[in-house]
């Protein structure tokens, strides 16, 4: 497979995906390996590949629009209604994540506890 970079406006992007390189570039940023955003994105590693390739050929143009759409979506003002609706989801998934960790402590302290008189 040939795979490629094109531009239709909206930035490079892996050609017959909507998939841009800046989409890869946050999880090469989070250190995640090129076969696991393949697998994420359900392409074949040649393709993410090609985008990890376009990134390094184009390093000071892919940062510079990379650090732009950041600080756009850092700045992004929802409208108050959907501002409460991610509040409440925040809250539950904080709930979620304490109940887990206490499950999950629960369990770390019992299996530290078995054994003993």
């Amino acid at each position: 497979m040939d795979a490629k970079i094109i531009d239709r406006g909206r930035g490079p992007e892996i050609a017959g995906t909507r998939i841009t390189v800046y989409d890869v570039l946050d999880y090469l940023q989070a250190g995640w390996r090129c076969e696991h955003i393949a697998g994420l994105f359900r392409l074949p590693p040649d393709e993410i590949q090609a985008a990890i390739q376009y990134i390094e050929d184009h390093k000071d143009e892919v940062m510079v629009m990379y650090q732009k759409i950041l600080d756009r979506h850092r700045n992004y003002q929802y409208p108050p209604e959907v501002q409460e609706k991610i509040e409440r989801n925040r809250q539950k998934l904080k709930a979620k994540l304490a109940e887990i960790r206490a499950r999950e402590e629960a369990k770390s302290s019992h299996a530290s506890d078995h054994g003993r008189s």
